[in-house]
């Protein structure tokens, strides 16, 4: 008798990142739409916002509750280290009970903003080393990828791809960067960020307003010395852009997409001191396609901003923090309209957004064109993931 797949979801999810959320919601649509009979829950960041927004059981991801602060005294060093060893039992237990895990998006294998070895690369490790202990067929999918410097991080983050029964990645970049970490990409497919597969919001009525996506940016995990001194440049340049903005009467809407970014957003509201200028309140990605749908443009800085205003077919300007988002402005046609976020200059920033409005109707229509293609690939994507993960899970049961 054949029974209903296990599948377990696992990653930094429910815990405050709208673009990590809105992988799993992508992933889960696929699930409840080909696989409606398996059965799914989730080892993850957030447990009780995923429980109760995606209506799934769902696992604390760490022991420690602790985890993410950092450990200065002798009782917290102790039992951050103790978490460690438990989390590797808990992992493995959790992973044992499934027949597919699968890892929905996110950069769970590059470290473009700061992150230390033994947080989430050590979690991604145990992952993907108990699927190949128990079978468990682990699933990286259309996950980003970049160079590392940090060796032990990059030990890790190579493992866990080796470990990995299936890997799809969101751009070449990510592929090419795991192939130069000697991992084997040779049967590795590359298909757009699974948020394009996402219902795409109705095109709203223009508004006249700007949309900035702002991030509390403070460089990557190599850039930790001067840490400050980037968030400085990045704020005080972001905050003369929208000031400028509004100095041509335009309403300016600020977007965010972690929870982290909030005091980017109220500092900017405070310096410009405009009743244009108004702070979104997004709890998903849906609710930030529908903010940049009704923009007659968007500047935005963090990597699942600039995918829901391209989705939205919103003509979008990047300050890019690294290389994907330079790669995801390339797919969709709009190479030229990238700003670093390191070097925020508001002047030529400003010019960059005029030649972009100036295109804007037939920005648009392109838009559109490579909305629908990416939508095509990832129907691939998950025919691939049933073909892969399900097929070769129902083949191993059968006597």
């Amino acid at each position: 008798m054949k029974t209903a797949p296990q599948v377990g979801i696992f990653g930094l999810l429910g815990s405050g990142n709208l673009g990590n959320d809105g992988s799993l919601e992508a992933v889960l649509g696929y699930l409840r739409a080909e696989h409606p009979e398996a059965v799914v829950d989730a080892l993850c960041g957030g447990p009780r916002v995923v429980a109760s927004r995606y209506g799934i059981p769902a696992t604390r991801l760490h022991w420690y509750r602790g985890e993410y602060r950092t450990a200065s005294r002798a009782g917290a060093i102790a039992a951050k280290g103790l978490g460690k060893l438990i989390d590797a039992a808990r992992t493995a237990a959790w992973v044992r009970r499934h027949d597919v895990v699968i890892v929905p998006g996110m950069g769970v294998l590059e470290a473009t903003l700061p992150l230390r070895p033994w947080g989430f690369p050590y979690s991604l490790f145990l992952l993907c080393a108990s699927g190949r202990l128990f079978g468990t067929r682990v699933a990286l999918v259309g996950v980003g990828a970049a160079p590392i410097g940090d060796r032990p991080t990059r030990a890790l983050v190579r493992w866990s791809a080796r470990l990995a029964a299936y890997r799809s990645y969101r751009d070449t970049l990510s592929r090419d960067a795991m192939r130069a970490m000697g991992v084997d990409t040779a049967r590795d497919k590359v298909y757009p960020d699974l948020a394009f597969a996402l219902p795409t919001p109705s095109a709203g009525t223009p508004s006249g307003a700007v949309c900035v996506g702002v991030m509390d940016f403070h460089g990557g995990n190599d850039d930790r010395a001067h840490a400050d001194e980037i968030h400085r440049r990045y704020l005080e340049g972001t905050t003369r852009f929208v000031r400028a903005l509004v100095a041509e009467g335009r309403p300016v809407r600020l977007l965010t997409g972690d929870e982290c970014d909030a005091p980017v957003a109220a500092a900017i509201v405070e310096a410009v001191d405009s009743p244009l200028v108004t702070a979104a309140e997004a709890a998903s990605l849906a609710d930030l396609m529908k903010e940049t749908a009704a923009a007659d443009a968007v500047v935005a800085t963090r990597y699942h901003n600039l995918i829901c205003a391209l989705k939205a077919g919103t003509p979008t300007l990047a300050l890019s923090y690294a290389a994907k988002s330079d790669a995801l402005m390339a797919r969709m046609g709009l190479g030229a309209y990238c700003h670093p976020a390191r070097e925020v200059d508001a002047d030529r920033l400003l010019d960059q957004f005029r030649e972009l409005e100036k295109r804007s109707a037939e920005i648009r229509r392109a838009l559109a064109e490579r909305n629908e293609d990416a939508a095509r690939q990832l129907a691939h994507q998950f025919t691939a993931l049933t073909r892969d993960l399900f097929k070769a899970t129902a083949r191993q049961e059968t006597p």
